[in-house]
């Protein structure tokens, strides 16, 4: 570390508690509403593409680009359009984005077992690389076959993810707490 920042480390502990602490709430917010947590989550989403799309046609006007401008401005018209029915209508969105997710599984799927059958002779352990897209083609399949359990798992996992990233960024703050700098 460069001088200076294991000092800033320890005195800003308590960002990683705060953070931990909005981990902890939305998880169990997720976990206790799961199908109204997804909604909020396409509808945040919704927010996020808005700005970006913003701030893509602002960039427009800036000489330093390194992206070519329809690049740019077809990015901008897609996040902004995006951003748009996301926000207006966040149920469908995440209702959509739900069934991309299912067909991705299953598309890949079939590419991890294609790849597993292309790599067998050359690498040990290619069956479970086969099996890992057998079971996205399974969880692809079910997700459409019922959405509202694909929906409800997906948010469950989503809800012990952000739990388990709370109580992690906790005991990380309370660590950076007693840090003390490490002898040159």
């Amino acid at each position: 570390m460069q001088a200076g920042t294991a000092e800033e480390v320890r005195r800003s502990w308590w960002v990683s508690v705060v953070f931990g602490l909005i981990g902890i709430a939305f998880g169990l917010i997720t976990l206790a509403k799961p199908f109204q947590a997804l909604v909020a989550m396409a509808w945040a989403f919704g927010i996020l593409a808005l700005a970006d799309g913003i701030a893509s046609l602002l960039a427009l006007f800036d000489k330093r680009v390194a992206i070519p401008k329809v690049w740019l401005l077809f990015y901008a018209i897609a996040s902004i359009a995006f951003g748009v029915i996301a926000i207006s209508n966040p149920k469908a969105t995440a209702g959509i984005l739900f069934l991309m997710l299912s067909f991705w599984l299953i598309i890949a799927g079939i590419f991890r077992i294609i790849f597993a059958i292309r790599v067998r002779k050359e690498i040990v352990g290619e069956w479970l690389i086969a099996l890992s897209g057998v079971l996205a083609i399974v969880l692809g399949i079910v997700f459409l076959r019922n959405p509202a359990i694909g929906l409800f798992t997906t948010a469950i996992w989503i809800g012990a993810g952000a739990l388990a990233y709370g109580v992690l960024q906790i005991f990380a703050g309370f660590r950076f707490r007693k840090h003390k700098p490490l002898k040159a």
